[in-house]
């Protein structure tokens, strides 16, 4: 049987162990990170869950929209209320659309509908959209709370803190 032998000289081996060990500390790092990241918290980067919405009379009769984006809130005024709904779907949590040409809400998902009020009146949606809690501050603007939800099903609509009288 022939044997082979691997001959290697001085400068051969040192750069075989310097790479073993860059290819060591390079698997080192890779793990390390991959705990550090687990043991690091997720954090969830929502907006606030309330703000400031304006004046009442700042706003017409009707739906507003201009916070459904950022917030995810509608303002709905009628005569002698003021209202924040979420604009979330109960049936499916999708987004609803505002038609104001036929005067509701109209969920693109399922085809469920609200009146302006947030009720509901067609489609799968199982009850009404959720409100959230309105008040006013020292100067006169109204704060929407998301962290206080009412529910028309419990009652819940006509507690202090669901609508303002306008």
């Amino acid at each position: 049987m022939s044997e082979t032998r691997l001959n290697l000289n001085r400068r051969e081996f040192f750069s075989y162990l310097a790479v073993g060990w860059i290819t060591f500390g390079a698997a080192v790092a890779g793990m390390a990170s991959l705990v550090f990241r687990f043991l690091y918290p997720n954090v969830v980067f929502e907006p606030p869950m309330d703000f400031i919405a304006g004046r009442p009379d700042e706003y017409e009769l009707g739906v507003d929209e201009r916070w459904k984006n950022v917030y995810g809130v509608w303002i709905f005024k009628e005569e002698g209320r003021f209202v924040a709904m979420s604009n979330i779907c109960t049936h499916l949590g999708c987004v609803p659309t505002w038609l104001p040409a036929e005067n509701k809400f109209k969920c693109p998902c399922h085809g469920s509908g609200y009146y302006p009020n947030g009720i509901n009146f067609e489609g799968p949606a199982p009850r009404p959209l959720e409100r959230f809690k309105v008040s006013l501050n020292s100067e006169g603007k109204v704060i929407v709370d998301k962290s206080k939800i009412y529910r028309y099903e419990k009652g819940e609509w006509n507690y202090p803190g669901a609508f303002i009288s306008v």
